[in-house]
């Protein structure tokens, strides 16, 4: 499998290092790593749905 560290995951998905990292360490990222204090990211992560939009708010509010 093929990794990127948390440099790189911010630049693919227009975030800053430190949110990915934070990302990484609360377990919204899928598949993530921790060798050492770097972030192994799967290269095929999807970016984490931010919980502030109104797409996340409907999906909590749905019964399931």
């Amino acid at each position: 499998m093929d990794y990127m560290n948390a440099k790189e995951a911010a630049d693919k998905w227009g975030l800053s290092v430190r949110r990915v990292q934070v990302l990484c360490e609360q377990g919204r990222v899928d598949g993530v790593e921790r060798l050492g204090n770097v972030w192994l990211i799967p290269k095929s992560a999807e970016k984490p749905l931010d919980g502030r939009t109104r797409e996340v708010k409907k999906q909590k509010q749905q019964p399931k």
